[in-house]
């Protein structure tokens, strides 16, 4: 069994002590970290409404999952964490937009905070396609 470590310029970089992904090639899975919506250039946070920040993170996950060899088309699974439970439907909305027909297995969870004062973060289980 094969372990990558995923680390791509087209995503913020780690803030701590751990990857943006890891690719296993046994079961030839990518598994992404929590990704926050920050700028991959300045590591600022992308906008200030749950929208704006939805967007970046989806825009992050995309190049981490690009980056390991799979996509969002190719996500079996998403653990969402949100800050207010009452911005779920614009979070929902953007997320959904991101994906076609075969949306991914999806949990959502409420949380008292984020990293860097984020409103939402995502984190993904993809298909490798190579």
């Amino acid at each position: 069994m094969n372990k990558k470590i995923i680390k791509t310029d087209s995503s913020p970089a780690a803030i701590g002590p751990y990857s943006q992904g890891v690719r296993v090639d046994a079961g030839s899975y990518v598994y992404t970290s929590g990704i926050l919506p920050l700028d991959a250039e300045t590591g600022i946070i992308a906008g200030n409404s749950i929208k704006e920040q939805t967007e970046k993170v989806m825009e992050n996950l995309k190049a981490v999952l690009e980056s390991g060899g799979s996509s969002l088309e190719d996500v079996v699974k998403v653990t969402v964490f949100i800050t207010d439970m009452k911005e779920f439907s614009v979070m929902n909305q953007i997320y959904g937009s991101f994906f076609s027909d075969n949306f991914p297995a999806r949990s959502t969870v409420e949380v008292s905070g984020l990293a860097k004062n984020a409103k939402v973060e995502i984190e993904a289980v993809g298909m490798c396609r190579n």
